[in-house]
């Protein structure tokens, strides 16, 4: 017997569909227009071809930006992740405590990314913030504003407090679902705490740890409001990050050909690395 199958389901994803082409389509394909051509303005546009993504792979303002994205990167994920399977390990499992910690670790996460920025860049002032005031009164010389050292380690800080809280959520989860029978056969066999974590507690995190690697890696990468709140990208250009150069170049400088292509070439970055944490996540899940 032939079954007849009835398509119209689709339409109930069709408001989706046209919402996704509306915010990220088509704003996407007017940058692609952008990138490709050059104006002087009244809307007259000419063929530029690829001149502006010449200009920015040969540019060393956007590779120093680059590599500054990737260095905040690498680091800010060098402590979140250690730091962050640290306090999961030790949160509790049972009791009211676990209610609690849940919604303090969920309390950075809650607050908008420009209200970090504020709150950071008032608790860093020298004269009436509580850090900047504390270091200066025990006579170390800190002060974000002038120095590029203190500011990379401000907007580090900043970043680590804001967001560890993503991965201690991420690892506890995958630690509350590792069975109570993996842990009494340890407890048989006389396993350290060190062998539970190596052969137990680690493997069961390995997707969630991939997750958070990948999340944490996207927003670390885009990062723009909360150091363009502290520090502006200075002082200098020290915290101009590849998302603060690309708003100045484009709404600053108003040069769109060049914005329009470092856009492209960011979002591709974007798209190369998240493919590839991707094919890691599957490569791992077939492997099971």
């Amino acid at each position: 017997m032939n079954k007849t199958w009835n398509n119209k389901a689709w339409f109930l994803v069709l408001p989706v569909m046209l919402l996704v082409m509306f915010s990220a389509v088509i704003p996407l394909m007017t940058v692609v227009n952008y990138s490709v051509q050059d104006t002087f303005g009244n809307n007259v546009f000419f063929w530029a071809g690829t001149e502006w993504f010449e200009q920015m792979l040969n540019s060393r303002r956007f590779w120093d930006a680059m590599g500054r994205n990737l260095a905040f990167s690498f680091i800010v994920l060098a402590i979140q992740i250690p730091l962050g399977v640290f306090i999961a390990l030790n949160m509790p499992r049972k009791g009211w405590g676990v209610p609690v910690c849940l919604v303090l670790m969920a309390l950075p996460l809650l607050i908008p990314w420009n209200v970090v920025g504020t709150i950071w860049q008032v608790f860093g002032r020298i004269d009436i913030g509580l850090l900047g005031h504390t270091l200066a009164a025990l006579g170390i010389d800190y002060n974000y504003v002038r120095d590029p050292v203190d500011a990379w380690i401000t907007v580090v800080l900043m970043d680590v407090w804001h967001w560890t809280s993503l991965v201690v959520l991420l690892c506890y989860a995958g630690l509350v679902s590792i069975p109570d029978a993996y842990y009494q056969a340890a407890r048989i066999d006389g396993a350290s705490r060190w062998a539970i974590f190596r052969y137990i507690q680690l493997p069961k995190m390995k997707r969630v740890l991939t997750i958070a690697i990948l999340l944490r890696f996207m927003d670390s990468f885009m990062i723009y409001t909360e150091p363009f709140v502290v520090t502006g990208g200075g002082p200098g250009n020290s915290t101009t990050f590849l998302s603060i150069d690309l708003v100045k170049m484009a709404v600053g400088q108003f040069d769109l050909g060049p914005a329009a292509a470092m856009s492209i070439i960011y979002f591709l970055i974007i798209l190369l690395m998240s493919w590839v944490f991707y094919t890691v996540m599957t490569n791992y899940d077939s492997e099971r």
